[in-house]
């Protein structure tokens, strides 16, 4: 059980508690390089309910000893086609200057992942289902902050202004050989503009959306909704083209059939290849986006904190960005821990994209002082479109003109499931009125 205390930020009791969060990583075992998801096992459960692919006889002599019964459970899951991946995690941060207010605030989301093979279990071979339910919970400090980005991305999803449960994938992968495969369903896009530093869905990295995946194609692709489309795997396993065809509205909160293309279609197509260094792993990727709806307004959308105001109307929209990473440190004993440099551009079409183009780069990986420990840093460049600017500064918002910001964390991994992770921002305001946001946080992930 977790327990969380609220301090007011008029006595010393929030910078104790970071400091405290900070102290207690440094001074606790290290935890495994490898952290699975999958290794904090629920009490209570009786050793009749392995499935029926576990030896009684090895069930039995683990009933005592609740690591290996964990181990043995998942792993008895995993043999019969079902694998289990959940996150819960909660944000504790302040404004300590600047911003439109300085306060605190205590948010989370839950993020709840079960893949299926239903080729083990009997269905068809090949065939893949994937589901993800996801809810938030507390406030964001999104709002206090005053920004367009959201510093603590997860607390925004998956709906604006709606804490309840909503299935976000329901998601069937066909493989038509090992290296192609068909999807179809309803799917999160959170997972698109991967790199191996600054993407981890504002969990296991970055917060701030901006170092999460590149902000100017969310125009364009909604959050959730249905869609279709092809993945080409390459020979180490990992994605090498990715292409989606998709609702072009954001349909998260229903099941979308109603909605289906009836405003036109949104095109997706990323292609990221290793580009290995001096024996150092790397990647490139290049993606576009294209939609064909009628764009009449900036709209809700929780991944950018913008009022849904009327904007010159436009018919489609596209953006194309690029991203990159390459490992500079690898553990000479475990090749798996290494740490680098990323970057990202993009640019956008400023008639119907709130954001014209976006620039980041940064460093993050693993901690060559602790095993288990990552850490990251960051820097953004936002350039604010020439025609949407006067309308949001028409929207009473004030002059508006091109944003910028610096995200450092260190995520200390205390326990297999267990992460806690410091995390300061500086945030320069595309709203001119309002002073440079100051924001110092932590953030706390339970995995199970």
């Amino acid at each position: 059980m977790v327990v969380c205390t609220h301090f007011s930020r008029s006595s010393p009791g929030f910078a104790f508690t970071l400091i405290g969060f900070l102290f207690l990583g440094l001074l606790t075992e290290p935890a495994s390089a490898q952290v699975n998801s999958q290794e904090s096992c629920p009490m209570g459960v009786e050793c009749d309910y392995f499935p029926s692919t576990c030896d009684a006889g090895a069930c039995d002599a683990i009933c005592n000893d609740n690591s290996a019964w964990c181990e043995s459970f998942y792993s008895c899951l995993s043999d019969s086609g079902i694998s289990v991946s959940n996150n819960l995690t909660q944000y504790y941060f302040g404004t300590v200057g600047g911003g439109l207010d300085q306060t605190d605030r205590y948010g989370g989301h839950g993020d709840y992942v079960a893949n299926m093979d239903l080729g083990k279990l009997g269905v068809h071979e090949g065939l893949f289902l994937k589901l993800r339910a996801e809810h938030r919970f507390g406030r964001s400090i999104g709002e206090p902050a005053g920004v367009f980005f959201p510093p603590t991305l997860p607390t925004e999803l998956p709906v604006a202004d709606s804490r309840d449960l909503y299935l976000t994938n329901v998601l069937f992968t066909q493989f038509c050989s090992e290296r192609f495969a068909i999807y179809a369903g309803k799917l999160d896009t959170l997972d698109g503009d991967a790199n191996a530093y600054a993407s981890g869905r504002g969990i296991t990295q970055f917060s701030n959306v901006a170092f999460i995946a590149n902000p100017i194609a969310l125009r364009t692709i909604p959050y959730a909704s249905l869609g279709c489309g092809f993945v080409i795997l390459g020979n180490q396993g990992e994605p090498l083209f990715n292409f989606l065809v998709m609702n072009p509205t954001d349909t998260a909160d229903t099941d979308g059939f109603d909605e289906l293309f009836a405003d036109g279609v949104a095109l997706s197509a990323e292609l990221r290849f290793a580009t290995p260094l001096m024996g150092k792993p790397g990647h490139q990727l290049f993606a576009g986006t294209w939609s064909s709806r009628d764009y009449v307004s900036l709209g809700q959308d929780p991944r950018i904190l913008l009022p849904n105001i009327p904007i010159n109307r436009a018919d489609g929209s596209w953006s194309l960005y690029w991203n990159t990473d390459q490992a500079l440190w690898v553990d000479p004993t475990d090749a798996a821990r290494h740490w680098g440099y990323f970057a990202r551009a993009a640019i956008a079409d400023d008639s119907t994209n709130p954001v014209n183009y976006l620039l980041s780069a940064g460093l993050g990986g693993a901690s060559p002082l602790r095993t288990g420990d990552s850490f990251g840093v960051g820097y953004f460049y936002s350039g604010t479109s020439e025609e949407i600017g006067p309308i949001l500064e028409a929207a009473a918002l004030g002059p508006i003109g091109d944003s910028q910001g610096v995200e450092v964390f260190y995520r200390s991994q205390l326990t297999q499931s267990i992460s806690v992770t410091p995390d300061f921002q500086w945030l320069s305001q595309a709203r001119q009125r309002i002073d440079d946001a100051y924001i110092l946080g932590v953030r706390m992930n339970i995995a199970f």
